[in-house]
């Protein structure tokens, strides 16, 4: 079998994996706000672990269908490796938005496409055009403004936005090699439960229950938001 491992994908694929990346965005967008408000009362690890809880919610309803075929895949090491470097980029997210202002945070995480540019050419041998070159060069300039290195401004904690976007770029590069022969249910499955192991060995040591039904509510939107935006970023680079 000659054919290609990353086929180059039509222009409606193209145009429909963008919609669902900006869908993803959007929906990131508010999960992240959402984690911006629990960092008041409850610790980091704590948060990415709720967050979690809706994308492993998934993966029992589709064990439960699927059974261990689920789990069949041909690149295991990629699968472990997306799945730290998932909720590493998460951590450290949630980390540095206790600290900066969340418009700041994500706007330096504007270096992920310029990343992803970059190393989609390089690792995947895919095509970049002037006009994405000069777009992704423009949100990389735009980062480093807010970045503003060397000024008296900048918070240390814009450093674990910077590498939790890098973390983000690459777990879409390794979304887009693993997509031509894993599919998304078996994707979703490893991203699940290895930051569900992951995150439950410190958890005993900081968790907190909610005190108010406020809270209660925001983790359980986070964890069903957070399990749609993660879908929604695997399914889009499959195909685009």
């Amino acid at each position: 079998d000659t054919k290609p491992d990353h086929p180059v994908p039509s222009r409606a694929n193209n145009l429909k994996g963008a919609f669902l990346m900006l869908m993803a965005m959007f929906v990131f967008s508010a999960v992240d706000t959402l984690a911006k408000l629990l960092t008041a009362d409850f610790h980091p690890f704590q948060i990415v672990w709720t967050r979690q809880l809706g994308l492993l919610a998934c993966v029992i309803i589709l064990f439960a269908v699927k059974g261990r075929a689920l789990f069949k895949t041909h690149h295991l090491n990629l699968q472990l490796i997306r799945g730290f470097i998932a909720i590493c980029s998460a951590i450290l997210f949630v980390m540095a938005i206790r600290y900066v202002p969340l418009s700041e945070a994500i706007t330096v995480t504007f270096i992920a496409p310029f990343v992803v540019t970059v190393a989609s050419a390089l690792l995947l041998g895919e095509r970049v055009g002037v006009y994405r070159w000069s777009a992704v060069f423009i949100g990389f300039v735009g980062t480093l403004i807010v970045l503003r290195p060397g000024f008296n401004s900048f918070h240390p904690a814009l450093l674990l936005a910077l590498v939790a976007a890098i973390f983000f770029a690459f777990r879409q590069i390794i979304s887009r090699h693993i997509g031509s022969q894993d599919s998304t249910f078996t994707t979703i499955a490893y991203t699940a439960c290895v930051g569900f192991v992951l995150l439950s060995v410190p958890l005993p040591f900081i968790f907190q229950w909610p005190q108010t039904t406020e809270q209660l509510v925001m983790m359980a939107a986070m964890a069903v938001l957070a399990a749609c935006g993660e879908i929604l970023v695997i399914r889009s680079l499959e195909i685009a």
